[in-house]
């Protein structure tokens, strides 16, 4: 199975509707992170074959859960799954967040080569950045446990702002939520290609009633 119909056949299966123009931009992007990988190691997986479902379908996952508006990924590495949804939806805006210059530097060069208008990335710690604009929802794949991923991103959401968590098993995670937040849902998804257990924690935070 060729890699776009690898591509076609597990956003079919997850229900998701993407034109063929927005499928082919998408394996753009995985031309790049693999051509960028061989020099700047950006991520483990090497064989375009395994990244099509642990980058792309991976990140595609999520959208059917997320809303509309101006979003940041934080921790984004090589911009998954901030780049993904800059793709996907181009009617956010999508901002992405690493302290790995390497890292930004690729996902920068996507932005151009990909023409996304709607993305823009950013060096810096999440502790220490401090945005013009505060953020809708806030999403990270592989960035930190659950609290510190709150704690760490409090300050660059807006009031009516909510997390996204991309996570494997969700269990372990709750028990470190700080007091005034809640976990609004636990979503498990099933992505094609993908074996191992996959969730997604929707979390809000009032942080006047934390103690």
């Amino acid at each position: 199975m060729s890699l776009a119909e690898e591509l076609q056949s597990g956003i079919e299966q997850m229900g998701i509707a993407l034109s063929v123009k927005t499928q082919n931009k998408l394996l753009d992007y995985l031309a790049l992170l693999h051509k960028w990988n061989k020099v700047y190691n950006l991520t483990a997986i090497r064989d375009p074959q395994q990244m099509v479902s642990h980058h792309l379908l991976d990140s595609l996952a999520v959208i059917k859960h997320l809303w509309p508006g101006r979003w940041l990924d934080v921790g984004c590495g090589a911009g998954l799954p901030g780049v993904v949804l800059a793709i996907a939806q181009p009617d956010w805006r999508i901002a992405m967040l690493d302290s790995n210059s390497k890292k930004t530097s690729f996902v920068q060069q996507a932005i151009i080569e990909l023409e996304l208008p709607n993305a823009s990335v950013h060096c810096a710690r999440a502790e220490e950045w401090q945005p013009a604009e505060r953020f809708d929802g806030i999403i990270s794949r592989a960035y930190t446990e659950l609290g510190g991923f709150l704690r760490s991103t409090r300050h660059l959401m807006s009031e009516h702002g909510r997390w996204a968590a991309m996570k494997g098993s969700a269990e372990q995670e709750l028990a470190g939520i700080p007091s005034g937040c809640r976990v609004d849902r636990v979503i498990p998804l099933q992505v094609p290609g993908i074996q191992a257990a996959r969730s997604l924690i929707i979390a809000t935070c009032n942080w006047s009633e934390a103690t």
